[in-house]
């Protein structure tokens, strides 16, 4: 069995779960306000519109 396994598990849960906030930023109807930034390739809002979205969170 190779040892990097439960590694390479890990490191995917991590990206399935950190792809699914991001989807769900992307995709609400109520997040109308986050972007994406196709030549920097990121997730774009005001700061009023982060602050609000961590403090739920």
């Amino acid at each position: 069995m190779l040892k990097a396994k439960p590694n390479l598990e890990s490191r995917i849960r991590t990206l399935k779960r950190d792809w699914a906030i991001v989807y769900d930023m992307l995709s609400r109807k109520d997040n109308s306000d986050f972007g994406w930034d196709e030549h920097k390739q990121l997730v774009v809002a005001e700061d009023v519109v982060w602050n609000s979205y961590i403090s739920v969170r």
